[in-house]
């Protein structure tokens, strides 16, 4: 049997060499057909061979994604995935069939970790875990944790994850939300200064993004207690601009908006905030075990993993996160300034300087017009415009991999729109 070589590469670095198999089976084996007394027609088969479509053509078929999460894929990604999807890497299988403990995802999971570090420039004083169940399990995950029943956790809730987030604390610890935007329905987030905090907190939990209500945090609050951590749930905006990963205890975030399909939930954990979990933790939800086993106490979501490592690998050929930050920033400004530039025939309620550079939601002044225009912008291939159930409306969530073509394309249906409607 002939072999054939794979580089891996470990999560420090070290390139190594794997000698794999190669994997050539005969696709001619006999069948037995048993005598029948019916007469079986004859039949003609005609075979044509499928072939992964050249970028341009993806490009031509595939709609304008406007949806929160699950949300649009670079399509190199999705190529790529394609062209590997049923023999990855010459290895004779699927990414969705090798096991997890196999030399093949190790340098699969390795490697997405390794690059996730270099984008993100995360230190060895903290862990990066691939976990399961959404950044809603690990609602429950930090209190439990980070806190003892009776200790303290501050929430500055700016939005309904925020809000969920300390709901769910409180069943584990005295977790308290010490400023809601919800009288101003979620427009605005509050000065630092004024944020009464606790000063015996364990830690101070923002959500970085607010994916329904389109509020952004442009800088970060400092726990009162110099012994407290800033936690964040960066789930929507994960990934789309550098961060100063030293300023947190706990990053958390669903890969499923920004950085892969949904399924797996990044946790990044500073290392000595583990180990003291509360008795009643679940195994699953324990972060030293999760980092002391690399994220493989049980089979993780290896497809999903895959898919992240290769969103990681396309953010690091665009330059990194400055310059993937730069071509976000140009996609919100056009859009934004379409939206401030209409005369009030649409309307952000977002305070301007707290806007998302992700999820952009907008009304119109006629609201009877919105259903139609999300019906009419779907028929020119733009799709998942429909605002969030609870707060209705319009919501353009431009992730990474939106295009700037997309964004344009938007702006000038929205132009053309109004123009229809005066």
């Amino acid at each position: 049997m002939a072999a054939t070589t794979a580089a891996t590469v470990t999560a420090a670095g070290t390139q190594h060499v794997l000698l794999r198999p190669s994997f050539n089976p005969n696709p001619l084996r006999s069948v037995i057909i048993p005598r029948s007394p019916f007469k079986i027609p004859s039949l003609s088969i005609s075979c044509t061979a499928v072939r992964s479509p050249p970028a341009s053509i993806a490009t031509k078929d595939r709609l304008f994604n406007f949806a929160a999460g699950p949300a649009t894929l670079p399509e190199s990604v999705i190529l790529k995935a394609q062209a590997d999807l049923f023999n990855y890497q010459g290895c004779g299988m699927s990414v969705m069939e090798m096991s997890h403990r196999g030399k093949d995802f190790d340098f699969i999971i390795k490697k997405a970790e390794s690059d996730l570090r270099s984008l993100l420039s995360i230190s060895s004083d903290y862990a990066v875990i691939f976990l399961q169940g959404g950044a809603t399990t690990l609602f429950a995950a930090l209190p439990l944790n980070l806190c003892s029943p009776d200790d303290s956790a501050d929430y500055v809730v700016t939005g309904s994850w925020s809000d969920k987030a300390c709901k769910e604390a409180q069943k584990f610890c005295k977790a308290k939300t010490i400023w809601s935007g919800k009288p101003d329905k979620y427009t605005k987030i509050p000065s630092f200064d004024s944020l009464e905090q606790n000063s015996n907190a364990k830690y101070l939990h923002i959500c970085s993004n607010e994916t329904i209500h389109g509020v952004e945090f442009k800088d970060y609050p400092t726990p009162l207690n110099e012994n407290s951590i800033l936690v964040a749930d960066m789930s929507s905006n994960f990934c789309s601009k550098p961060v100063d990963v030293s300023k947190f205890g706990v990053i958390y975030a669903g890969a499923q908006k920004n950085v892969g399909p949904s399924g797996v939930t990044i946790a990044i954990v500073r290392k000595d905030l583990m180990g003291s979990s509360q008795p009643i933790t679940p195994v699953m939800l324990d972060f030293k075990t999760q980092a002391d086993n690399a994220s493989l106490y049980n089979t993780p979501p290896c497809f999903a993993i895959y898919i992240c490592g290769l969103v990681f690998e396309d953010l690091l050929q665009q330059g990194g996160l400055v310059e993937v930050e730069k071509k976000n920033v140009k996609k919100a400004s056009i859009l934004y300034d379409a939206i401030d530039g209409s005369d009030g025939f649409y309307v952000c309620p977002v305070e301007k300087s707290v806007r998302s550079m992700m999820n952009v939601p907008f009304t119109l002044k006629k609201s009877e017009l919105e259903k139609k225009f999300i019906e009419e912008a779907s028929l020119e291939g733009m799709v998942q415009l429909k605002g969030h159930r609870s707060v209705g409306g319009v919501r353009a969530s431009i992730y990474n991999a939106m295009p700037l073509a997309g964004v344009e394309k938007l702006v000038a249906f929205m132009m053309d729109f109004q123009a229809r409607h005066p």
